[in-house]
């Protein structure tokens, strides 16, 4: 089948289904979108499954679960008091997109990419999402809402809740041996999916989709430029990005960064207990939402200063100070803590503390002061994770005063500048020649490409140059379906 005849069947499907695309610049500025849809929207949950929801897929919506609007970016300050820090540290908050994480972006650009170029038949076809956990959720949700079948691959250890939603959806799962670390056995079983099911599949792996970060190159990345340019002060200075490294695609939005904020610093995180980028090492943790044991092929290893590893075993701790009984007492009654703030914390998933402990330690190492903002992300929230709670207090005990007094001044205070690397040019090339053992030998990548993305200066940008190419397309597919029209 040409590529023409599945594009007149992905229109024929979305026009069915009254389907409409949203732009890059909406999803960036939702003041775009027509007003007609902003008035449908109030009468839709964030999670429903209509595909107006599409329009939901940004930083700004209300925070609320039925028939928000628009606003400001979503946002969490964390004061020094909680910190230990004086430099400000501030997350974006995934859990007002659709599904509660920012995944629905990163798994947007992969299938629309395909779907409006004929590369992908929703009418024949199911998207093959491979992932550790909140990319394959994004990956079903977005499907659903696009008229496409989805299969889901997934370690068998991760939480409940994401096996639970994903068979609700009535998304096809396969759970692969092994936890978070484990993903040459994703690829493994993606392998073979492809050789039992053949064109009936398309594979949409968010460690080598481009579209993957170019969502966070589009959208993150001015984001947090609007976050800063809302609360800075006269000597304010965008100081650095903290992010773990799972797919890599949330740290596409510092190539975008980089450009507005030349001289800040970008450090990537892994967990201590599976040291890649560290140590060339491997192993297993509990930092649920970053995957390890290779160097995502979309991981621009060049447009980073710093490497550090976040330990899971106080994450985990931490994880029960933000949201036991036990631990919020002790915030607000100890160390006065602001109450509001308390009870926002659980809008840090397990992945969101790794970005807080590692922005900790990027401000400590760098010695910053109040002039300096460093920010970060919260993908998901607690919402996806009350099972890890309950499994803690099976295997530990409840959560003590003292368990909470001892977990504030160890995990968070006793934070240091242990396990990191500030990278030269050869440390950065050692963990980029990482991608050869996964890509080329594993995965059919060619070296050329790989030798590309390191002596070729314009291989990242001229990707996501293509932001503008793809608006263009996008709503030239939307004129063809006609839905549009209607509201405009």
């Amino acid at each position: 089948m040409t590529k023409e005849q599945i594009l007149e069947n992905t229109i024929k499907r979305c026009r069915e289904k009254k389907i409409i695309l949203p732009t890059y610049k909406q999803m960036r500025n939702p003041e775009l979108i027509p007003e007609k849809i902003k008035e449908d929207l109030k009468s839709i949950g964030l999670w429903d499954l209509n595909s107006l929801n599409l329009f939901r897929i940004n930083w700004k919506n209300e925070p609320i679960s039925n028939g928000g609007g628009f606003g400001n970016v979503n946002y969490l300050e964390l004061p020094p008091e909680l910190t230990g820090v004086k430099a400000r540290i501030i997350l974006l908050i995934g859990k007002y997109f659709p599904t509660g994480a920012h995944k629905v972006g990163a798994t947007f650009g992969p299938l629309v990419e395909k779907l409006i170029s004929g590369r992908f038949d929703p009418t024949r076809q199911k998207a093959l999402w491979p992932s550790t956990g909140n990319y394959c959720r994004g990956g079903a949700y977005d499907s659903y809402l696009l008229g496409c079948e989805s299969i889901a691959v997934l370690p068998q250890g991760m939480s409940r809740e994401r096996f639970d939603w994903l068979h609700k959806l009535g998304t096809e799962v396969f759970a692969t041996p092994g936890t978070e670390s484990n993903v040459k056995e994703i690829y493994d079983k993606v392998k073979e999916l492809k050789a039992e099911r053949g064109d009936n599949i398309v594979n949409l792996n968010q460690f080598e989709e481009i579209g993957n970060p170019l969502w966070h190159y589009a959208v993150t990345g001015p984001a947090m430029e609007e976050v800063f340019n809302s609360i800075k002060k006269e000597n304010s200075k965008f100081s650095g990005v903290f992010l773990t490294q799972g797919s890599a695609g949330t740290l596409g939005c510092t190539d975008y960064l980089r450009e507005v904020y030349p001289n800040m610093k970008v450090c990537a995180g892994e967990a201590l207990q599976c040291p890649t980028l560290l140590e060339n090492g491997y192993g297993e943790h509990r930092i649920e939402g970053i995957g390890d044991k290779h160097v995502p092929w979309i991981h621009n290893i060049k447009n980073m200063d710093m490497v550090a590893g976040i330990d899971d075993k106080p994450n985990i701790r931490l994880m029960r100070l933000f949201n036991e009984k036990a631990g919020k007492d002790f915030l607000e009654k100890e160390l006065g803590i602001d109450k509001l703030l308390i009870e926002q914390l659980n809008l840090l998933g397990i992945s969101g503390i790794a970005n807080l402990m590692g922005s900790i330690k990027l401000a400590k190492y760098y010695e910053m002061t109040e002039d300096d903002i460093v920010f970060s992300v919260a993908t998901d929230s607690m919402e996806m994770y009350q099972s890890r709670l309950v499994e803690e207090n099976d295997s530990h005990g409840s959560f003590s005063n003292r368990d909470a007094a001892v977990s504030f001044d160890a995990d968070l205070l006793g934070l240091n500048i242990d396990h990191i690397i500030e990278m030269n040019y050869y440390e950065k090339k050692r963990m980029h020649n990482l991608k050869y053992f996964t890509w080329i030998e594993q995965q059919g990548k060619t070296v050329e490409e790989l030798n590309a993305q390191w002596y070729d200066d314009n291989y990242w940008s001229s990707r996501y140059s293509r932001v503008e190419e793809w608006d263009r397309e996008i709503m030239e597919f939307n004129e063809k379906t006609g839905v549009i029209k209607k509201y405009l």
